[in-house]
């Protein structure tokens, strides 16, 4: 393994333990809302920061979906977290299937919450100009920001979710995860994985709903159960927080 321990912060001394990975857009912080929610008494939660966000803004990297896995790990191993669940955000739904695929006997489950697929998610067309474009472009982050929300957020919130993202990543750490979250595709490696997976969604994600789980991960892993957030879309840990909290912990207290 090549990970390195990358800035990471834990909340809760909990038995049950959960590595979280964040979405695209945000950093660790992104997670804040949904933190006064959690149960630190029965739960040890793990935050991490992906390489080029957040604390870890200027460290380099390769910026793949397998190097956050690998330093996902190795935070683990630093913790000293024999067995673990992973909880993954969109893109850091990827990643954490990874880390099942490359420590199988550590990961007791995942929890993906509006989770890109194992099969990634293609962009084509002007909807790839779009993303591409995010990179650097603030109004183009706003655009796939008000789109993945259905359309429900006032100018204040998407304003605020646009700077925190735009201050909180470097455009090239942006623009290289976009290339491994979107593209590549593992999804015969994990055809058949018994792990239990718990798949969060919102109502008014068009993206990355419960129709597309429909046809990947519940496709995929046989222990899959979906749930939907009636009152979120892309964001659940910022627009729904406290309800995707709840979800969380039943699932992962079993």
């Amino acid at each position: 393994m090549t990970g390195q321990v990358i800035p990471h912060e834990v909340q809760g001394s909990g038995s049950r333990r959960a590595i979280l990975l964040h979405n695209w857009f945000g950093d660790r912080t992104s997670f804040a809302p949904m933190r006064e929610h959690l149960d630190g008494d029965r739960f040890s939660y793990a935050f991490v920061d992906c390489r080029g966000y957040g604390e870890a803004i200027d460290v380099d990297g390769a910026f793949t979906m397998e190097e956050v896995a690998e330093d996902a790990l190795a935070v683990a191993d630093r913790l000293g977290w024999e067995t673990f669940s992973v909880v993954g955000h969109s893109m850091g739904a990827k990643a954490a299937q990874l880390m099942l695929l490359e420590a199988p006997s550590r990961v007791r489950s995942i929890v993906g919450i509006a989770p890109v697929a194992a099969s990634g998610f293609p962009l084509e067309g002007e909807t790839w100009e779009l993303f591409a474009g995010a990179e650097k472009d603030p109004g183009s982050r706003r655009a796939i920001i008000d789109n993945t929300t259905g359309g429900r957020r006032d100018d204040a919130w998407l304003d605020a979710m646009v700077s925190r993202s735009m201050r909180n990543s470097s455009p090239a750490a942006f623009r290289s995860y976009l290339d491994s979250w979107s593209g590549s595709d593992f999804h015969e490696r994990v055809r058949g994985n018994r792990t239990p997976v718990l798949l969060v969604v919102g109502a008014h994600d068009p993206a990355l709903g419960a129709e597309a789980m429909r046809a990947t991960w519940l496709q995929w892993y046989p222990n899959a159960e979906l749930e939907v957030l009636p009152d979120a879309g892309h964001y659940a840990p910022e627009e729904s927080p406290e309800a995707l909290a709840a979800a969380v912990e039943e699932f992962l207290g079993r």
